[in-house]
């Protein structure tokens, strides 16, 4: 009987910690960040963002600062993308801070701040990037596409999160679990 009950309290605990999505469970996402950064309030994979956007916020094809780069699912990249602009360097190359791009000393969910993007589409619409890739020290070696630019809206304040400082998820000590709950607080 004992060992009956343990087992159901073992399922329940297991069923309750599947319902957290795995890849949330162990590193920072690019959703929360760029949701804390660019103060553009969606939720869900980072693919439906554009989506999302329309008639929620300004969406258009030119990059603005703070403005969110929404990133079109591929087969490499299935749940898309998203990362926040942070400078103009002309009209081909801007400058973005992202998470969970490139693995840094073997970590997935880093955060990179003024991280290199080039416009390498034929009429320079920005509908495909080339960004930089920490493990190669380059331009990564795939085009990304891209759906667009969501514009924050005037009232919306981002709340800065991980400026101040690098995240527990994001420091040399990390490890799984630790700062559980702010990522799944920022998830929601």
């Amino acid at each position: 009987m004992l060992n009956r009950r343990f087992l159901g309290a073992f399922a329940l605990g297991a069923s309750l910690l599947a319902s957290v999505p795995a890849t949330a469970r162990d590193y920072l996402q690019c959703v929360p960040f760029a949701r804390a950064e660019s103060g553009v309030e969606i939720r869900g994979n980072a693919k439906t963002w554009w989506a999302q956007a329309a008639g929620e916020y300004d969406r258009g094809q030119e990059p603005r600062k703070g403005a969110v780069m929404a990133f079109a699912g591929t087969r490499g990249m299935p749940l898309g993308h998203v990362a926040v602009v942070k400078k103009i360097i002309s009209d081909r190359e801007i400058l973005i801070d992202h998470a969970n791009w490139s693995p840094i000393h073997g970590r997935r969910g880093q955060i990179e701040r003024n991280v290199r993007v080039l416009d390498v589409s034929d009429k320079g619409d920005w509908s495909l990037v080339r960004v930089w890739y920490a493990p190669i020290g380059d331009l990564g070696l795939r085009a990304n596409p891209v759906q667009g630019f969501i514009y924050a809206d005037g009232d919306a304040k981002p709340d800065h999160r991980f400026s101040g400082g690098e995240p527990a998820w994001a420091q040399n000590d990390w490890k799984p679990g630790n700062g559980l709950d702010l990522v799944i607080a920022s998830l929601r």
